[in-house]
C-alpha cells in the first residue's frame, strides 16, 4: 500500500500503479512479437492497439493513455467521439479509432481532432463522404464486419454494396478492416474459428472486388492471450491492458493464460474507517438488518459505498483487508458507506486504511477475484467506480 498519499476530503480513493500498465503493454508486445522486429518475411511488427474506451476501463482515460504511449501503444481506440475528444485535448497525438462510429453531424469533430471513424453501415460511407467533401479533407476510416456477434457490422453480403460505395466516395481511405469475437475466451466449442472462417471469406470477397486495407484486427484481449492465429497485423488488447485474463472455459485455461502472458493488476481502492464501535450478540446493522450479531462484535464503518464502484451484491458476502488481514463485510453495501466485523483484527482504529481491491502487507484480492466471486466481469467492476473517487498515478 502507498503510504504517501495525502489529501483533504472524504477518505477514498484509488490507486493506478503505471509501472504495472507499462509491464502489461511490453508483455502484450512480445507475447504478440515473439521476436520484436522485422520476421524473416520481412513484415514489421504487429502493431497494438490499445482499448481505452470507459474512461480507461475506470483508470482514468489520459493518464493511462500517456503511459501506454510512452510504452509503445501504437493506437488506441475509443467508443465515441467525445471519449478521441478527450484524448486529444490529454495532447495525445496517436491515431485514435473510434470503435462505435459516429452519429450524424459528428463528422466535423473527426475532421477537427483527427479522430479515424469505424464504418458498420453503408450509408455512412456517403455520409462521411459528403462532410469530407465539404471539408475539402480526405480522411481514413476502418470497417466493422459483423461475423457472428450480431451486434454492429456490416453483414458478410454487405461487401458488394461497400465495395461499389466506396468507389465512389474519393475523399475516403479504407485503412483498416476488424470484427469482434463473441467468446474468445470458450474453447468448448468452435464458435470463435465459426467468425474467424467467416472474416476470411469476407477478406477475400473484398479482395476479389479490388479492396483492402493495410490493418487487419480481430484479437481482443483473450484472443491476444490464446489465439495467436487470430492476431493479423493489429491487436486490440483491452482488459490484459490493466493486468487482468478473462475467465476461460474450461477453467484450467486460465491459469495457462496467466502463464503465457503474466500481467500485473493496476488498480487498488482504498478507504479509510470513519467510526468503530462494539455491538452486543442480537444487534442488527445497516438498512434493514440484514447482518445481526452472534457475538460480541466490533464493527466498522468504511467511507464507500456503491455510488463509489463497491457493488451492492456484496452485502453479508464480500470481504476487506485491514491491517494486512481478512475482515468479511456485514449489513448492506450503501451509498456512501460500508460495514466490516473487525472483531478479529486486533488494534483496528479510526482511520486505518481498508483494501476492497489491491494488497495490503501479505494479502491481496483482485478485482478479478471479486468479480468471480459475483459471478460477474472484470471490466463492469472497474467501470463501476465512481467519478467522485480521486485517481492517483503512482510509478
Amino acid at each position: 500500500m502507498q503510504r504517501g498519499i495525502r489529501f483533504d476530503g472524504r477518505p477514498v480513493w484509488a490507486e493506478i500503479r503505471l509501472s504495472a500498465l507499462t509491464h502489461n503493454m511490453k508483455a502484450i508486445r512480445r507475447h504478440v512479437n515473439p521476436k520484436e522486429g522485422r520476421s524473416s518475411s520481412g513484415r514489421p511488427p504487429r502493431k497494438i492497439l490499445a482499448v481505452v474506451k470507459a474512461n480507461a476501463y475506470g483508470h482514468g482515460a489520459v493518464p493511462v493513455a500517456r503511459a501506454l504511449a510512452r510504452a509503445g501503444a501504437d493506437w488506441f481506440g475509443v467508443t465515441c467521439t467525445a471519449e478521441g475528444i478527450e484524448l486529444r485535448e490529454g495532447k495525445i497525438r496517436k491515431p485514435i479509432l473510434v470503435l462505435t462510429g459516429f452519429w450524424p453531424g459528428e463528422e466535423k469533430h473527426l475532421f477537427k481532432y483527427g479522430l479515424t471513424p469505424a464504418i458498420t453501415r453503408c450509408e455512412q460511407l456517403r455520409m462521411l463522404e459528403r462532410a469530407a467533401a465539404r471539408a475539402r479533407r480526405r480522411i481514413k476510416f476502418h470497417a466493422k464486419f459483423q461475423t457472428g456477434m450480431n451486434r454492429l457490422g456490416l453483414s458478410p453480403s454487405d461487401v458488394p454494396c461497400f465495395a461499389r460505395t466506396l468507389a465512389d466516395c474519393r475523399h475516403l481511405e479504407f485503412e483498416g478492416v476488424f470484427t469482434h469475437f463473441a467468446s474468445s475466451e470458450v474453447f468448448t466449442d468452435d464458435r470463435v474459428e465459426q467468425q474467424q472462417r467467416a472474416f476470411d471469406d469476407i477478406l477475400e470477397h473484398l479482395r476479389r472486388l479490388g479492396v483492402s486495407a493495410p490493418l487487419v484486427h480481430l484479437a481482443n484481449s483473450a484472443a491476444v492471450a490464446s489465439r495467436p492465429e487470430t492476431w493479423g497485423n493489429m491487436v486490440r488488447p483491452g482488459l490484459v491492458l490493466y493486468g487482468y485474463h478473462q475467465s476461460y472455459e474450461p477453467p484450467a485455461l486460465t491459469a495457462q493464460a496467466n502463464a503465457n502472458l503474466p500481467l500485473q493488476p493496476a488498480l487498488a481502492l482504498r478507504a479509510r474507517l470513519i467510526s468503530v464501535r462494539e455491538i452486543a450478540p442480537g444487534e442488527a446493522v445497516g438498512y434493514n438488518g440484514r447482518w445481526v450479531a452472534q457475538r460480541r462484535s466490533r464493527v466498522a464503518v468504511i467511507s464507500a459505498g456503491y455510488a463509489d464502484g463497491l457493488p451492492r451484491s456484496l452485502t453479508n458476502k464480500g470481504r476487506v483487508i485491514v491491517r494486512g488481514q481478512f475482515a468479511p463485510l456485514v449489513g448492506t453495501v450503501s451509498m456512501d458507506l460500508t460495514t466490516a466485523d473487525v472483531t478479529d483484527v486486533p488494534e483496528v482504529k479510526v482511520g486505518d486504511v481498508a483494501t476492497f481491491y489491491g494488497a495490503d502487507g501479505n494479502a491481496t484480492q483482485y478485482v478479478s477475484e471479486v468479480a468471480a466471486q459475483l459471478g460477474t466481469v472484470t471490466s463492469e467492476l472497474c467501470c463501476a467506480m465512481g467519478t467522485r473517487v480521486p485517481r492517483f498515478y503512482l510509478p
